[in-house]
């Protein structure tokens, strides 16, 4: 879940809320402060519009690692406020790109809100694919498959925004990334630090090609990418 820190770079006076909604999974609130807006989930700071390096490298780093596949499909995990589906509508490489966000809020606010000034265009889009649902119930139960899974759904596997996520993270929820994508596809996940044992997790599940990137950031430890290849 990237920008986690962003909000402590502003200092112009109290945040304003411009729409509060309760959510199937919580109370979720968008509010602007000073030029950033920011997306709040049953109190917890998730992430701004500050700086979109980290969404991009996600992006990016999936494309490379399919090195010329033609016109490959991505599964990006997590709406949040745009920045990785408008990278990736930027780039004509990719064939496909769907999105799944579970909170209709985020959506909206994409749509035809505040939000929609950063993802007009990658939500015309004829390649962009908005799917409502939860991330963890999409990838056990979908019969789609991706030649990209990019995950930022978290600030980390060791620190998920929601319990239940945690369940995308163990071997059973390893395995069903490993079922959606294709053979040779790309899973890359947003994490505030890097994980050791993540990358264990992902050996341990049978990817290959197992390796972390790291997102340089004004203070702290790195934010990283953790990469990992379907064999195949």
């Amino acid at each position: 879940m990237a920008n986690i820190m962003g909000t402590m770079a502003v200092d112009d006076g109290p945040p304003a809320v411009l729409d509060r909604r309760e959510g199937p999974y919580g109370e979720v609130v968008l509010r602007r402060h000073g030029g950033l807006l920011q997306i709040i989930a049953n109190g917890c700071f998730l992430m701004d519009t500050s700086d979109g390096r980290s969404e991009r490298l996600l992006v990016d780093a999936a494309r490379d690692a399919l090195e010329q596949r033609a016109e490959p499909a991505v599964l990006i995990g997590g709406l949040g406020v745009g920045f990785s589906l408008a990278h990736a509508a930027r780039d004509p490489r990719w064939g496909r790109i769907t999105v799944v966000e579970r909170e209709p809020a985020v959506v909206d606010w994409h749509r035809d809100g505040p939000l929609s000034p950063l993802s007009a265009d990658a939500f015309a889009d004829p390649r962009t694919v908005i799917v409502e649902d939860d991330l963890v119930a999409y990838v056990n139960e979908t019969s789609d498959t991706f030649d990209a899974l990019c995950l930022d759904i978290d600030n980390g596997p060791g620190w998920t925004v929601d319990k239940d996520n945690e369940g995308l993270y163990s071997p059973a929820g390893l395995a069903s990334c490993a079922r959606v994508l294709r053979p040779g596809g790309v899973l890359a996940v947003w994490s505030a630090q890097p994980s050791a044992e993540f990358e264990e997790s992902l050996w341990n599940a049978g990817f290959k090609q197992v390796r972390t990137e790291e997102i340089p950031v004004a203070r702290g430890v790195p934010d990283v990418v953790h990469l990992a290849v379907r064999p195949g």
